[in-house]
């Protein structure tokens, strides 16, 4: 008798959801998902939804805080902590009630079995439920389990109530003034957001600089943004000591002592893979995850693993998705996708930090000083920038013999503008082909064209002679 399932995923969240949907909604397989908590996972109860709910409260804040701007009566606006807090839940469960709600993968034919699995055979995984164990056979197995977060081993902070991006939304409102250590993405948002929202904020962080992975020009700019509107930012500082006192939590560090009524660490993440039993088929397994090739196969043939249970892969939503029904594919289909070797993603900070491929640094590094032109557009020069009050950023691109290799900007929705220079380092267009495609005026996105306008404008003027010695002898 063969195996009861084609297909068994551990964990429904973004990667586990968007392969239940593929494989059993599009291809027709027999698929079952296993998930111990709400389905929909890190992104929808601690990450993208709720932190990016809250960035849009922020944001009419800080709007009406500075609407005179723009000729508009504003002032302090009176902020209602509680009411902010309960949107994100309604939001929140407008999400858990429709696109990630258990019936709808169950209409779709997914068994959805609520317990925690664990590997037990080469080809079969194990569940306990709140019944028993529940044994599935399956020919494949997709492990979707992500991550959580790391917590410092810093003296004292086990004797704090430590608030996380994991447990942050779960409070019915946040404390009067936090303290946060770390300084990565997760930080920079909730630091932005808490300050426009009336909330006093520190950041601590040991580098010299906020989201030390993007192009360090560009994230030095939004470090000043946050400290003009009232970040409290402690960059190359250490965190030594954790105790209770003062308003709730005292942090020492090497500059010094900062006290607030709660503490929030964002520090990393680690992977949910170590009671998997992955380790007794022989796959290494950290808490940076499970080891993987470049499909996301493990030692084991027929097990995968994607998303942030995967050693050395892009801990983003779109990359977990878009391995998660790679892997599906790996799976059944005949040939081979193309793995996602270029995974751009933002800061939602306001403006957005974007990112796309090789910093300049990076860009010189690998191709050579000589070989690396950086070009930049700066939003003081943008029209669009100009009308909406939003001069401070820059859109950067940067070439190695002329062939895009990196794009980063600062600006509002870089998030969105990021993606035309990912597809042009995709394809290895030359920076003068950005002026090909007809830019929409007035867009913050015109000032990519104009990045290649520059560049054609500089090719233009090596020939002018010849243009001239056309115009006499032609």
């Amino acid at each position: 008798m063969g195996p009861t399932y084609d297909l068994v995923i551990v964990g429904m969240g973004s990667g586990g959801t968007l392969a239940a949907e593929f494989a059993a909604g599009e291809v027709g397989l027999k698929v079952a998902a296993v998930e111990r908590g709400p389905i929909g996972g890190d992104c929808l109860w601690t990450g993208c939804v709720p932190s990016k709910t809250l960035l849009a409260s922020a944001r009419v804040a800080h709007t009406v805080r500075t609407a005179d701007r723009f000729g508009i009566t504003g002032g302090e606006p009176e902020v209602d902590l509680d009411a902010v807090w309960a949107r994100t839940k309604d939001v929140q469960g407008q999400i858990a009630a429709t696109d990630d709600h258990p019936d709808r993968f169950r209409q779709m034919g997914v068994d959805v079995i609520e317990g925690t699995a664990r590997i037990t055979g080469y080809r079969q995984v194990t569940v306990t439920t709140d019944e028993g164990e529940v044994q599935l056979d399956t020919r494949y197995t997709l492990v979707c389990t992500g991550s959580r977060p790391a917590v410092p081993a810093i003296d004292g902070i086990e004797s704090v109530d430590v608030l996380t991006s994991e447990n942050l939304f779960t409070l019915e409102r946040p404390p009067s003034s936090l303290v946060m250590i770390g300084g990565g993405p997760i930080a920079t948002e909730l630091a932005q957001a808490m300050v426009r929202l009336g909330v006093p904020t520190t950041v601590i962080e040991q580098a010299h600089r906020l989201v030390p992975r993007d192009e360090p020009e560009l994230a030095d700019r939004l470090g000043q943004i946050l400290r003009e509107e009232g970040v409290d930012l402690r960059l190359a500082t250490t965190a030594t000591a954790v105790r209770r006192g003062g308003d709730g939590v005292v942090v020492e560090t090497t500059e010094g002592e900062f006290t607030a009524e709660g503490l929030l660490v964002a520090t990393g993440r680690i992977a949910n893979v170590d009671d998997l039993g992955l380790d007794a088929f022989g796959v290494p397994v950290s808490a940076a995850g499970a080891d993987v090739d470049e499909r996301n196969r493990t030692l084991v043939p027929n097990i995968y693993v994607v998303g942030d249970a995967a050693a050395d892969r892009p801990r983003f939503t779109h990359a977990a998705a878009h391995d998660a029904v790679l892997a599906v594919r790996d799976m059944f289909f005949p040939g081979r996708g193309q793995p996602a070797h270029l995974v751009p993603w933002c800061t939602f900070t306001d403006p957005e930090l974007a990112h796309a491929g090789l910093t300049a640094a990076e860009a010189r590094e690998r191709h050579g000083e000589r070989n690396v032109t950086v070009f930049r557009h700066e939003l003081a020069e943008n029209d669009r920038a100009r009308a909406d009050g939003t001069t401070e950023g820059s859109i950067i691109v940067v070439a190695a013999n002329d062939r895009i290799v990196g794009a980063h900007a600062l600006a509002p929705g870089a998030g969105e503008l990021i993606h035309e220079l990912a597809l042009a380092i995709r394809f290895g267009i030359g920076v003068d082909e950005l002026s090909d495609l007809v830019h929409i005026y007035p867009t913050i996105a015109s000032g990519i064209g104009r990045i290649g306008a520059d560049r054609s404008f500089d090719t233009g003027r090596k020939f002018r002679a010849v243009a001239r010695l056309s115009r006499i002898f032609g």
